[in-house]
């Protein structure tokens, strides 16, 4: 059995030059318009993605079940230049384990 794991996580942020909506779409490989500056995010040839939900507690609207909606709505409620928007999470396991 292999013993290496992996696990790292990251900050997107405006201050950094990132952008949360760039982001989803290039994990989700799909196309997502950013409202906050107008750039369309173009992912959907990205090839591999196996999986991709929007897990959301029972009393928030499922109006974010739409990833666009979703991280536009994060965009747009951060006003300043150097907002923490997200935080990725990546966690890498041996194949014995997935």
């Amino acid at each position: 059995m292999a013993d290496s794991f992996h696990f790292s996580v990251n900050i997107i942020s405006r201050g950094k030059g990132k952008s949360a909506v760039a982001s989803a779409a290039y994990i989700s490989g799909e196309k997502i318009k950013n409202e906050w500056d107008g750039v369309t995010h173009y992912y959907t040839r990205k090839e591999k993605i196996l999986v991709k939900n929007i897990i959301l507690p029972d009393h928030i609207p499922k109006e974010f079940n739409d990833r666009s909606t979703l991280w536009n709505k994060v965009e747009m409620a951060e006003k300043n230049s150097n907002a923490q928007l997200a935080r990725q999470f990546i966690i890498g396991l041996p194949k014995e384990l997935s």
